[in-house]
């Protein structure tokens, strides 16, 4: 990426520790094995500041994190969180101290927002200590590998 050239960064969010959790992660991690380069992607606890400091100067930024809305385990939300804020409801039941939608909010409110800010929020089933996914939200996870790939390329083609 050559300087002043628009940057794509995708932050999975989660504690892999955590079983379904940990999809943020394990979507990051998918991704990182078909974009080896050209696109920064992070893995993050979901300490807010931490995910400001994240997308600093990107153009087009993805946030995958766990959510627990009330939706069957599994369904996909996908929040364009430049056109409207992202409901704090959604990342109640996270085990970040600091939620997706606190950074996001926090972040609008000091101008920091990227111009491109994507929130895939997958619902999540079993948040209890374990290292694997529920059959549900793994193959939600496959199903938003897919479907940020193709936003990723997207992105890269109008750079």
């Amino acid at each position: 990426m050559t300087a002043g050239e628009p940057s794509v960064v995708i932050v999975g969010v989660g504690n892999e520790y955590r079983s379904d959790d940990g999809v943020g992660i394990a979507v990051a991690r998918r991704l990182r094995a078909l974009f080896p380069t050209g696109v920064t992607i992070l893995g993050e606890g979901g300490e807010g500041t931490a995910l400001i400091q994240a997308w600093q100067g990107a153009t087009w930024v993805m946030l995958v994190d766990a959510v627990r809305s009330g939706a069957p385990p599994g369904t996909i939300h996908r929040l364009d969180a430049r056109a409207a804020s992202v409901p704090t409801g959604f990342f109640r039941y996270s085990t970040h101290a600091f939620s997706v939608a606190e950074a996001v909010e926090l972040a609008r409110s000091l101008d920091q927002l990227p111009p491109y800010l994507v929130v895939y929020g997958i619902e999540g089933e079993n948040f209890a200590a374990g290292v694997e996914l529920s059959p549900a939200v793994e193959q939600a996870a496959e199903a938003v590998v897919e479907r940020l790939a193709e936003e990723v390329r997207a992105a890269l083609i109008r750079r």
